[in-house]
């Protein structure tokens, strides 16, 4: 099919973050969300829907920046292109510029988007069909002071969440009583990780981690910063819980020296930080191939980026979201998700709109009403 892509729109937008469960963490925090919603059209009168879901303090990328590379560079480069050719176009974008990817993610969502379309199949078929019947997912609780933390554990569990983790790297006292506080407030039975984005030295990591045993945490996240892969690795081999590897995970590459050094038990991909949907199954492929497995990580989508995320684990075995729930939660952090119809979300699953494509269409009057004037 000889379809060619004519232009690209883009649309600023800025949907409000409920306060009392707004994330504050290790790296700062994620208040707002000025992300970018990107149309890519074509000649055959289908277009392809993305998103690029990116903060500057975490991605560098914001919706002003994305607009002005898709505008300057990435638009240029594709409009003329078949958007039926996604794994060439997709080396082209990696090659126009540097970093990115959220940008990059969101025009490789689009072209998948419109393949669904042309084919009339949902993405996560065209992936290969489903490996399980809905994705796992847990709840992220915010860093904030015990009492409220213990609150919002509360009242996750009572949306149905059966897995959560507390946001940590604010400081070990801290951070200590907040998991003491969620874990007496949700009890035994829930299972509890811990995520410092990033946040505490290779010695508070150890240190930290192993008074929080007590509190039967089953994972760690992101414990230190990503400078040195090497400091991953270190605190991996001196704890007894699982380690998973997100900042630190970018690219291929990242994925194969995560795997060569020794340094996570477990990847969180996204869509956006590998540059697309397929970038996000290699790196998963690579995890696979060596022993490990994923999870799927989360900047706080909205319901295009959201969607995309369930078919890419909906489809990848590599994905071990039975263990790892995937953090997919919009619904619960957004007052919308700027869609027509709500996704398939609840707390503890999340399943895809079985429709062509992404399966979601725009309320363009919401998109209207948030759009950044």
């Amino acid at each position: 099919m000889n379809m060619k892509i004519t232009s690209i729109e883009t649309i600023p937008v800025q949907v409000p973050i409920h306060p009392e469960r707004a994330i504050r963490s290790g790296r700062g925090s994620h208040l707002v969300s000025p992300f970018l919603l990107v149309k890519v059209h074509t000649d055959e009168g289908i277009t392809g829907l993305g998103e690029v879901s990116c903060t500057p303090g975490w991605s560098g990328e914001d919706s002003v920046t994305a607009a002005h590379f898709i505008r300057n560079f990435l638009g240029p480069l594709l409009i003329g292109e078949n958007p039926l050719h996604i794994e060439r176009l997709t080396h082209k974008m990696q090659k126009r510029i540097a970093h990115n990817v959220f940008t990059k993610a969101a025009l490789e969502m689009a072209l998948w988007d419109i393949l669904g379309k042309v084919a009339n199949l949902p993405i996560y078929q065209l992936l290969g069909g489903p490996v399980r019947d809905f994705v796992p997912t847990k709840f992220s609780i915010t860093g904030v002071e015990p009492a409220q933390a213990a609150e919002i554990a509360v009242w996750a569990v009572e949306q149905g969440f059966r897995t959560m983790k507390v946001k940590v790297g604010t400081g070990p006292e801290n951070d200590i009583a907040r998991v003491k506080a969620v874990r007496n407030a949700i009890g035994p039975s829930i299972r509890l990780g811990i995520d410092a984005n990033g946040g505490w030295t290779p010695r508070t990591a150890v240190t930290t981690i192993r008074r929080l045993a007590e509190e039967d945490i089953y994972f760690a996240e992101q414990p230190v910063p990503s400078l040195d892969m090497s400091w991953l690795a270190d605190v991996r081999n001196q704890v007894n819980i699982p380690i998973i590897a997100d900042e630190s995970l970018y690219s291929l590459q990242d994925a194969m020296a995560l795997a060569r050094s020794g340094a996570a038990d477990v990847f969180s991909l996204y869509i956006g930080k590998g540059g697309g949907i397929g970038p996000a199954r290699k790196a998963a492929a690579v995890a696979e191939a060596a022993g490990l497995t994923c999870t799927v990580g989360s900047n706080l989508e909205l319901g295009v980026a959201s969607s995309a995320m369930i078919h890419l684990a909906m489809a990848t075995p590599g994905i071990g979201a039975e263990e790892y729930p995937c953090d997919i939660l919009g619904p619960f952090f957004y007052a919308d998700m700027l869609l027509e119809e709500v996704l398939p979300i609840q707390g503890g699953e999340a399943r895809p709109l079985d429709r062509p494509g992404l399966g979601v269409k725009l309320d363009e009057e919401k998109v209207e009403h948030y759009r950044i004037k």
